[in-house]
Parts: structure tokens; C-alpha cells; sequence
């Protein structure tokens, strides 16, 4: 998580740059104030049994067949975030650390297939469920035009960032995840990928400090809405939905 600015208050500092100093961490705040969300995002059943050893192989083979429907439609709303960057940044890095995310999701596309391969399962007959099918068409509704960069790059790190620290959760010293998931774990949960995302992180902070107070509510409600579809996918792998 990015540290907060350190800044000396004092009876000079205006309004203004009051305000500036509260936006320029817009979702470390967010992150405190929805924290029990989150912790249900990133503390799902289905992530404690696989860091606990007791998930069931079933669960997991169902996670794997419908998160790679899912990837393939996170890789167009990703171009398009890549698009709205291009377009509307002000900084020409931010283009870097979302292509350098198109080049791994191709890398993440054929693992999926590997993985399926090795746990046999048929991606071809995978049949996408209503919760994969209702957070699908949220992303797509993500790449409409009228959704700006600042909303979309909040999407980008949300849903990055659920993983990573999901994943990192079943890869601490106290954890019993099984050695044949450690592999699935190490891919969200590695640093490599963490430092990434905080650098999506700091992308979406910055453009969140420039925005209209509009603007930051409705990237609000896009993180709600995904931390929500997170549960919910998490319950559909887990099988109860």
C-alpha cells in the first residue's frame, strides 16, 4: 500500500491544498473505511481452505475452468483501459505498467490451459455460470466510453489487487496450502506481482487526485461492485452458489 504524503499543516495551507493532501491517497482511505469488504473478498472460505489444506479439488478445478472464461474477457477491458490511458494520461508510464499486464494475461491464458491440462479439465465444455456471465458483463460495461480512465484504472488494480493478496494470503510461513496449488498461489501471490500491483495503484491514487468529486464517487462504487462480484465467484467456485 502506498504511504500516505507527509505534509507540515500549518495556518497558511489553503482549502485547496487541503483537499489536494486528502485525495492524494483516495484509495488507502477507501481501503480503511470498506475494510471488512475487502477482508471478505480476500478472506473467502474458498482462499482459507486452499491456505488450510481442506478445500476441495473439485472447488478448485471449478475455479480454474470458469477464471479462465473470465480472463478472456478481462483482456478486452484491459486493452480498452489501455486505450483510455493512451488517450487521457498524463504521465506516458502509466501505458507501460498496463502493457506489461496485456503481455503477462497472454502468458496467464496459455497457463490456464496447462493447469487444465494437468487437472483434466475440458475448457472446451465449461459451461460459463450466471455469476461468471453477470461479472463478464460488468467488465464489458467498463469499456464504454463514458467510463474514464480514472474509474477504469480503479477496476484494473481492484481486481489485480483481490488476487494478489488473496493468493499471498496461502503463501505465508503458517500456511498448510497443498504443494499441488502452490504453483496457482505463486502466480497472484508472488512479489513480482504485488509490486505491480501497487504500481497500478499508484497510477489509479494519481489520476483519483485529479478527478471531479463525480468521478471519485462512481470509482467508489465500481470497487464496491467488484469486491462484490469477488465474493460471489468465490462462492461459485466454492460451490455454494
Amino acid at each position: 500500500m502506498l504511504h500516505p504524503k507527509i505534509v507540515l499543516y500549518t495556518s497558511s495551507s489553503t482549502a485547496a491544498e487541503m483537499e489536494e493532501i486528502g485525495r492524494a491517497a483516495v484509495i488507502d482511505s477507501w481501503l480503511k473505511k470498506h475494510r471488512s469488504t475487502y477482508l471478505k473478498a480476500t478472506r473467502h472460505s474458498f482462499i482459507i481452505g486452499i491456505r488450510d489444506g481442506s478445500v476441495q479439488l473439485s472447488s478448485f478445478k471449478r475455479w480454474l475452468g470458469q477464471d479462465y472464461i473470465f480472463v478472456r474477457a478481462f483482456v478486452h477491458f484491459v486493452a480498452s483501459t489501455f486505450v483510455k490511458a493512451w488517450k487521457e494520461s498524463d504521465d506516458n508510464g502509466d501505458t507501460d505498467v498496463i502493457l506489461s499486464g496485456i503481455a503477462a494475461l497472454n502468458d496467464e491464458v496459455s497457463w490456464f490451459k496447462r493447469e487444465a491440462s494437468k487437472w483434466e479439465v475440458d475448457l472446451h465444455t465449461v459451461v460459463p455460470q450466471h455469476t461468471n456471465l453477470e461479472y463478464c458483463r460488468f467488465l464489458e460495461s467498463l469499456t464504454s466510453p463514458e467510463v474514464n480512465y480514472a474509474e477504469a484504472i480503479t477496476a484494473f488494480w481492484a481486481i489485480e489487487a483481490v488476487y494478489q493478496d488473496s493468493f499471498a494470503h496461502c503463501l505465508e510461513n503458517d500456511s498448510k496450502t497443498p504443494q499441488e496449488l502452490k504453483e496457482t498461489c505463486q502466480r497472484w501471490g508472488n512479489d513480482g506481482f504485488g509490486q505491480y500491483c501497487r504500481s497500478l495503484q499508484s497510477i489509479a491514487n494519481r489520476r483519483l487526485e485529479k478527478a471531479s468529486d463525480e468521478v471519485i464517487a462512481k470509482a467508489e462504487v465500481i470497487l464496491l461492485k467488484i469486491l462484490d462480484y469477488e465474493v460471489e465467484f468465490w462462492n461459485m467456485s466454492h460451490g455454494t452458489v
